[in-house]
């Protein structure tokens, strides 16, 4: 590799976050905090993140006070004093090391893992679905998604109260946020519901805003959305840029300072049709649209795409020509990395030094301890 990479370690800047470089950790869902609780475990896992140099790290999804908020035991809660003192003692082992952070508050939906836990009450979504024509749990009433609304706000506040950075909604990937703006599981018929992505917008922008107004203006919001959800990896919300307008615009303009756009392959054009398949990517198209600063994601230093991981498939090699030229035109502001990651805690470092030939593979092994 040669100085090209030096595109990736300009220093960036949104509100009152800044950062020495575009690397992003991505959001990683670990499922390694009993009863809800970061350890010392996850303090040691960020803090070594932030001295690799990663340039913001966003922790995996944290939960909002919800009763059937998260779909896996091991998934953090963003609620309570013993979750919240956990989360202080990881900021705080993180900024300690000169790194950045933000959580990425959550909300699982009607969503389930591979797992025999039930939450301990029944699982919320828009509709009562899981997917289109699969009931699971129950429709959410308008005091359910008002009381939701606040619970997002208060996981704001919290994370500014304990000192981190910036904090990410996470409106993608077929969870609670995602699944009102998806037709397929929402058949609302009140103001949460509609024909339109900009009507079925209208929960994501009242949270967005709700959150806003409790964080003031100058502490930077996240949100991270996709196209595609665990549901159906081929689902689309916006299938033209003027629908990707109308989706993302208003969410924007409730608050939103940054988009985190996930695709499953960051190299891919999001639409061809429009400007060819060398065209813009997900991530471009949010930024050219709205004008909002935008992370890319996805399938960053692998050999293959990351569902394939998940089924076993080890992946080597960087594969970074193609997002370096994405970077020099700024088609985007930051590039998330995720189980680049998970596997090599000095990836940033070794990318800014040249040393590709140490640069570790990610092996589905790495997922079954925090390293």
């Amino acid at each position: 590799m040669s100085n090209r990479t030096d595109v990736l370690f300009r220093p960036f800047r949104v509100k009152s976050l800044e950062l020495q470089n575009r690397i992003v950790m991505a959001p990683m869902t670990r499922t390694f905090a009993p009863d809800g609780v970061p350890g010392a475990a996850n303090a040691t896992y960020y803090r070594r993140r932030a001295e690799g140099h990663v340039g913001l790290i966003l922790s995996e999804g944290t939960v909002v006070n919800r009763p059937a908020s998260r779909n896996h035991p091991g998934i953090p809660f963003f609620h309570g004093d013993a979750a919240l003192a956990g989360w202080k003692t990881v900021i705080d082992e993180v900024h300690a090391a000169g790194g950045r952070m933000g959580p990425q508050i959550w909300h699982t939906g009607a969503t389930k893992a591979q797992t025999d836990w039930r939450a301990p009450a029944e699982v919320e979504s828009p509709s009562g679905l899981l997917a289109p024509g699969k009931p699971r749990g129950v429709a959410m009433s308008e005091e359910d998604i008002a009381d939701t609304v606040a619970a997002f706000a208060q996981a704001a506040v919290d994370a500014q109260r304990l000192g981190f950075d910036t904090v990410e909604i996470h409106g993608a990937h077929g969870y609670l946020i995602d699944e009102f703006f998806w037709s397929g599981t929402n058949e609302r018929s009140d103001r949460y519901g509609g024909a339109t992505i900009r009507e079925r917008s209208r929960f994501a922008g009242e949270v967005v805003a709700a959150v806003r107004q409790a964080v003031g203006a100058d502490y930077p919001i996240i949100l991270r959305v996709s196209q595609w959800k665990q549901q159906d990896y081929a689902a689309r919300l916006a299938e033209t840029p003027e629908a990707m307008a109308d989706w993302l615009q208003p969410l924007v303009d409730a608050g939103v300072d940054v988009l985190h756009c996930s695709q499953r392959r960051f190299w891919e054009p999001e639409f061809p049709e429009q400007d060819g398949e060398d065209g813009l990517n997900f991530a471009g198209w949010a930024k050219k649209l709205t004008g909002a600063p935008t992370i890319s994601v996805g399938s960053v230093g692998l050999s293959g795409e990351f569902i394939a991981a998940f089924g076993g498939q080890s992946s080597t090699g960087v594969g970074i020509d193609n997002l370096l030229e994405r970077m020099e035109r700024d088609e985007f502001d930051l590039i998330a990395v995720g189980r680049a990651l998970i596997s090599d805690a000095e990836w940033v470092s070794k990318i800014r030094s040249g040393d590709a030939q140490s640069l570790k593979g990610f092996s589905p092994s790495d997922l079954a301890a925090l390293v």
